[in-house]
């Protein structure tokens, strides 16, 4: 009797794969092959630790066994090679939360909060037990329409801001579009799906003075003013700075100091030329092996440089990414072309650059005092 029963194999980091196992075996496309395992491309931890993993097991075999029973009732129809027309149904709301976890696990926490919120607000629009087959392009719209009319859910308090509303539709969008690769919608959604439009925000920065202002002023912990001017100074982000060994810096004839890293944003490797200033400051650190700025998280910067700034009589709104905003800024202001700034960034595409154009820009400064006239007493 033909039968198809979800099983698991331990794999590393403490985790397990599950796969179906057919009886009898059926042909996978991929290969051609007569097999017995379909891996699913689903992990769950072997021993969960606590209830966010456990919440997570659950989530992962509930997708796992409405595959398996789609998988048994085309065994029993005799549809045994998987065929890519074959379209799977379960709740839209399951698959979302699947993402989620993957970014949970990915330890990327400010991606993973974003992620988190948009699925939160589609949980808020739409019923839980809406299936992947029964989503329109109707709730597609009305989520977007949801989302550019509802309050702010956090703070109950006055409609949710376009920028973050744009966020969370973006989201949805590649969720939308990884159910259909998934073979979980039949039609790709996403297609359709018109973007929300951000709102063009201003990128706050620090000139020379204020970073120099910044150094001399007092701070309780001196390793978030070394961090914070070490970006400024090379443009890294928060977590390329964090993540800094002294086995990625060097010094040769050639490129001078330079530091080699995989950004963790983008997971690109690249050779980063620094100042001498910078490597004074890495030079400061009582670390000479491994991480240079070890132990610490985002959430304990932002009280202490709040705080810096404030003794600094900077009243600018700055946090540290702001720094890498002020290198950026500064680099144009100095004269560096764009696409060399936007290498240095480690921007995929200079139309990202742009942005810090619209800051410093020569052009505007120099029409603005064209106009020059003899004011008696002025």
């Amino acid at each position: 009797m033909a039968n198809v029963t979800l099983r698991s194999k331990p794999v590393k980091n403490g985790m397990l794969s599950l796969y179906l196992d057919y009886y009898p075996p059926v042909i996978i496309p991929k290969t051609g092959k007569l097999s017995r395992r379909e891996f699913l491309k689903l992990k769950i931890y072997q021993f969960p630790e606590n209830l966010n993993e456990e919440k997570f097991n659950d989530s992962q075999v509930e997708i796992a066994e409405e595959i398996r029973a789609t998988r048994f009732l085309q065994l029993k129809n005799k549809e045994f090679g998987l065929k890519d027309n074959i379209i799977l149904d379960i709740k839209f709301s399951i698959f979302f939360q699947e993402v989620v976890d993957e970014y949970f696990n990915m330890g990327s926490k400010g991606n993973y909060f974003s992620w988190k919120a948009s699925l939160d607000y589609w949980k808020a629009f739409m019923s839980e037990d809406l299936t992947s087959q029964n989503l329109t392009n109707w709730h597609v719209n009305e989520y977007r329409n949801f989302l550019l009319t509802t309050k702010n859910l956090r703070t109950e308090k006055g409609k949710l801001a376009i920028n973050t509303a744009s966020s969370y539709y973006k989201n949805f969008i590649m969720v939308l579009k990884r159910a259909f690769k998934e073979k979980l919608l039949s039609k790709n959604l996403a297609e359709d799906a018109r973007h929300i439009r951000e709102q063009e925000t201003h990128r706050e920065y620090l000139s020379e003075a204020e970073l120099t202002k910044l150094w001399n002023t007092p701070i309780d912990n001196i390793k978030v003013k070394h961090m914070a001017l070490f970006s400024a100074l090379t443009g890294l982000r928060f977590s390329d700075v964090v993540n800094l060994t002294w086995e990625d810096v060097y010094e040769d004839v050639h490129q001078g100091n330079y530091i080699q890293f995989r950004e963790q944003k983008t997971g690109n490797i690249k050779n980063h030329p620094i100042a001498k200033t910078a490597i004074n400051i890495l030079n400061e650190q009582e670390t000479r092996e491994g991480i240079i700025f070890s132990g610490f998280k985002y959430h304990q910067i932002s009280r202490p440089l709040k705080k810096w700034l404030k003794d600094a009589s900077i009243h600018k709104k700055i946090s540290f990414h702001n720094f890498r905003h002020s290198y950026a800024t500064l680099q144009l202001a100095n004269g560096t072309d764009i696409y060399t700034v936007s290498k240095l960034l480690g921007h995929k595409n200079v139309s990202t650059t742009q942005i810090y154009t619209k800051v410093m820009d020569h052009n505007k400064v120099k029409a603005a005092n064209r106009i020059n006239l003899d004011l008696d007493g002025l």
